[in-house]
């Protein structure tokens, strides 16, 4: 009788705090782009698992397009709501919730063997998820890279991400990250202890602040 055994690997992730590249995410990913370049990528299963629609960086994951290099309020929505398409497929491995204690975030990362995802927490509101999907190669690559960082320009013909805005009471100095089986990736972003003033509270919390509402982007853009 032989008997197998599976061998489960969990590593915690460094949560960098002081990335100081310039002109990150400078360049906005449109819907029309995205499409030309899902189409052109259409034979390439890498680029069709990165951004497919049950990935958690695809655009169109929540039914409509949103750059996901532009923040998005994750936590104040539900998951069953937003994701009520995929789960009812069964195609999707992403679920979100809260706690008394924590946010918590649990998705299936891209791509096959050993993964270089990424968590970056900034300025105290701001935590992104990403990592390279196609590494550059040889001495010109090299020597591009040495002097411009992927993410500062057409940064989904290299990598992909996923920026999301953090709650007003997530204590963005407690973010912990870890990666089981280089898969799967646990988010955990802890509460502040002290409790928050509820008007202010509600006040920030409204989706429709600083130009975030539902189908436009930071800068007002719309994401038909």
């Amino acid at each position: 009788m032989i008997t197998t055994t599976t061998t489960t690997t969990r590593k915690q992730l460094e949560v960098v705090r002081d990335d100081q590249t310039p002109q990150k995410w400078c360049v906005l990913l449109r819907e029309d782009v995205f499409r030309r370049f899902m189409a052109q990528g259409s034979t390439n299963p890498t680029v069709q698992k990165v951004f497919g629609g049950a990935s958690f960086f695809c655009p169109l994951l929540f039914g409509k397009f949103f750059d996901p290099s532009d923040a998005f309020p994750l936590w104040e929505f539900e998951s069953d709501i937003l994701l009520s398409g995929l789960r009812s497929s069964g195609q999707t491995c992403i679920d979100w919730f809260q706690t008394d204690q924590d946010y918590v975030l649990k998705v299936e990362l891209p791509g096959e063997g050993k993964n270089n995802v990424q968590v970056y927490a900034e300025n105290g509101k701001v935590v992104e998820i990403g990592g390279q999907w196609k590494q550059q190669q040889g001495g010109e690559s090299n020597s591009l890279k040495s002097t411009k960082d992927w993410r500062s320009g057409n940064w989904w013909e290299h990598g992909y991400v996923r920026r999301l805005e953090l709650p007003q009471d997530a204590d963005s100095r407690r973010i912990e990250a870890s990666l089981t089986n280089d898969l799967l990736l646990e988010l955990k972003v802890h509460k502040i202890n002290k409790p928050l003033d509820s008007n202010d509270n509600a006040k920030d919390k409204d989706p429709m602040k600083n130009g975030k509402q539902w189908g436009c982007s930071s800068d007002g853009r719309a994401l038909a």
